[in-house]
């Protein structure tokens, strides 16, 4: 069984239970498998990242085995705005869908976008130029979009967003893929020896003295690091970590440097 979340975003949860932490976040024409299901709670997969989670049933629509195939065998585009409006074929209200929302079977021409069977969506606003030209140019102008976003545990917004959703989400604005959490990401891509070889866009690993990788940030130029603490900011980043000019003290111990750029 899949399913596609046709609302703008949707809790993903650590157990099938509203008190249970969020852990990540189904965003708008994103699909998934169902490995499991209660009567109010669907255990899913993210198609994307293979990311697992419990979401409330009521949240999705049901999509075919066919519709999956279809989905899966072409790139589907991907919103790159902060914000782009949808709406639904026979409803009065439109819908306001995040940046990183699919646009599953896009129409250029008339705007239609279908989500499962039979359930016709309209795209209202006109589309972002796709951005061209140096992908690490490319990865720094959309990290920076979300800049001042607040932080949320388990976030994927400009609403809220944690510090490997953050690099999650850019990488696949422009359109590279990462897994959801930071001791998953750190797994990909080439290690850098020192921190003068990292160039704008390659990923800094921070943990904890166990080694244990706890956050995650972009390399920006003049030994700058976008990332999400408190909220999306950019710090000064050395060999030691990262210094937080608004507390002016290190705030996160540098483990590895990472390039996913090969």
């Amino acid at each position: 069984m899949y399913g596609i979340a046709d609302l703008s975003i949707v809790p993903m949860r650590l157990e099938p239970s509203e008190r249970s932490e969020m852990v990540s976040q189904v965003l708008f024409g994103e699909i998934f498998s169902i490995e499991e299901e209660t009567e109010k709670w669907l255990k899913i997969k993210l198609q994307h990242d293979d990311y697992v989670g419990w979401i409330d049933r009521k949240m999705c629509i049901f999509v075919s085995d066919e519709y999956v195939t279809d989905y899966c065998k072409e790139e589907q585009l991907r919103t790159t705005e902060v914000f782009n409006i949808v709406n639904k074929t026979g409803d009065y209200s439109h819908k306001l869908i995040v940046g990183g929302s699919v646009l599953p079977f896009l129409d250029i021409e008339t705007g239609k976008i279908r989500l499962g069977d039979e359930v016709i969506y309209s795209l209202v606003t006109k589309l972002r130029e796709a951005g061209v030209g140096n992908i690490r140019d490319l990865l720094i102008e959309y990290a920076m979009m979300y800049y001042n976003t607040p932080y949320l545990w388990g976030g994927r917004t400009h609403y809220g967003i944690d510090c490997s959703g953050l690099t999650q989400m850019v990488y696949r604005l422009a359109g590279m893929a990462l897994p959801r959490d930071a001791s998953q990401q750190v797994r990909k891509g080439n290690t850098l020896s020192f921190l003068e070889e990292a160039q704008a866009g390659d990923l800094a690993f921070f943990g904890d003295n166990d080694g244990f990788i706890t956050h995650v940030g972009i390399i920006w130029q003049d030994n700058r690091i976008i990332h999400a603490s408190g909220r999306v900011r950019v710090d000064r980043i050395d060999h030691i970590g990262i210094f937080n000019e608004d507390l002016k003290r290190y705030t996160h111990q540098l483990k590895v440097i990472k390039t996913m750029i090969l």
